[in-house]
């Protein structure tokens, strides 16, 4: 995406928080949809919330829908399979998710504990 595309795109937070306030049924969680690409190291947006100021909702919010776009094909890029998702979570732990939850999401993902010399956590 150029600019332009992505600072449009970046708004969708905004929008879904709006909606689902004015809705009246789904305001509880409005704060949960505008803070869900918030980052743990606070690079994300809208606010540039980091670690516990992000809502937990929107943290786990966070990584199933990344691991959701990634798993899935989309416009520009292609789909990864579910290992090659999971290790970029694993990658991305502690920079843009909660490095607390990704391992239980992995554990959830495959039955299996997360351990760093696995599969999906080993260091490029």
């Amino acid at each position: 995406m150029n600019e332009s595309e992505w600072f449009i795109m970046k708004k969708h937070v905004e929008i879904g928080y709006r909606i689902a306030y004015a809705s009246g049924e789904f305001a509880h969680l409005a704060d949960i949809i505008l803070y869900h690409h918030e980052w743990w190291n606070g690079q994300g947006y809208p606010q540039g919330l980091k670690e516990d100021e992000i809502p937990l909702l929107s943290r786990i919010i966070s990584i199933l829908d990344a691991f959701d776009v990634m798993t899935h094909q989309q416009p520009y890029k292609p789909a990864k399979t579910i290992n090659e998702a999971l290790h970029e979570l694993c990658l991305k732990a502690g920079t843009q998710f909660d490095p607390t939850l990704v391992p239980i999401f992995i554990k959830m993902m495959t039955n299996k504990s997360l351990s760093f010399g696995n599969l999906w956590c080993k260091r490029d």
